[in-house]
């Protein structure tokens, strides 16, 4: 039997699925006890034990000078900008993407240049946004709609290309105006596409987001990992990227099972 029509008992396609984060465990466990044997004070890899202490300081215990919950102040703050930014990029996208998809004369006017706006390094720009914005809230925001916008502006406007011509010419026969083309046809094949690559530019966005953060910010997920970077608080570092992986990995399968949700007929359209 060929290797591609083989079928997995759900037994063993769960645990495949979890192998690699067991190997993953496994291989930091050995070699923390291995450089920990050699260096008891390493710092590098540090034991299991001190990461939970590390996350009962950060997340549960009081802040000394400010009383706040660090873990929880700067997940918060993280979280405001992210979605602030998602959020605006999304708005973006909806509009420009469908403008550009069905009307000839925005296809001209921007679609050159959304795709030349996608070329640029959005973290290259950093410096431009911290000087020109200031260094607070609009500049981080800016980052992440700068950096996840064109793509998904160019995304969308692709899939409104790709639709059927005949779906708009049968409508323009039954004299339906673009507005309504827009709204009854366009729309609902495009908007499960618009959450898709939501969820393909949420790694993106927190890149974004972390970067603005490490340079410029007084809380958040970012900043607080280059600040205790100079103290070599792996045991720190850990728990707060494990935490914004999972906050990713959340926000990517909630949005997954919205347009699932939404829109149950496109699951059917992807041959699942």
């Amino acid at each position: 039997m060929r290797l591609i029509n083989q079928q997995l008992s759900p037994v063993a396609a769960t645990a495949l699925k979890f192998a690699p984060f067991l190997v993953l465990i496994l291989a930091y466990l050995l070699g923390s006890s291995l450089r920990l044997a050699e260096n008891p004070n390493d710092k590098l890899l540090p034991a299991l034990t001190s990461i939970a202490d590390a996350v009962d300081l950060m997340a549960f215990t009081p802040d000394r000078r400010s009383g706040d919950y660090l873990l929880w102040t700067d997940t918060w703050s993280s979280l405001k900008r992210l979605a602030a930014g998602l959020g605006i990029s999304t708005a973006l996208a909806l509009v420009i993407g469908v403008c550009i998809g069905i009307l000839p004369f925005f296809r001209a006017l921007l679609a050159p240049f959304v795709s030349f706006v996608s070329m640029v390094p959005p973290l290259a720009l950093l410096p431009i946004l911290f000087i020109s914005m200031g260094l607070g809230e609009t500049s981080k925001i800016a980052l992440i709609v700068i950096g996840v916008a064109p793509i998904m502006i160019r995304d969308l406007a692709q899939t409104v290309l790709a639709l059927p011509r005949e779906q708009i010419v049968k409508a323009e026969t039954l004299s339906a105006s673009s507005w309504l083309i827009a709204l009854r046809i366009v729309l609902p094949q495009a908007l499960p596409r618009l959450l898709g690559s939501l969820r393909l530019q949420l790694g993106p966005a927190f890149l974004f987001l972390i970067a603005a953060e490490a340079i410029s910010a007084d809380s958040g997920l970012g900043y607080r990992i280059f600040l205790v970077r100079r103290y070599l608080s792996m045991d720190i570092i850990f728990p707060y990227v494990a935490w914004i992986t999972f906050l990713a990995a959340s926000a990517d399968f909630g949005i997954d099972r919205f347009r699932r949700w939404l829109f149950p007929w496109s699951q059917l359209e992807a041959g699942r």
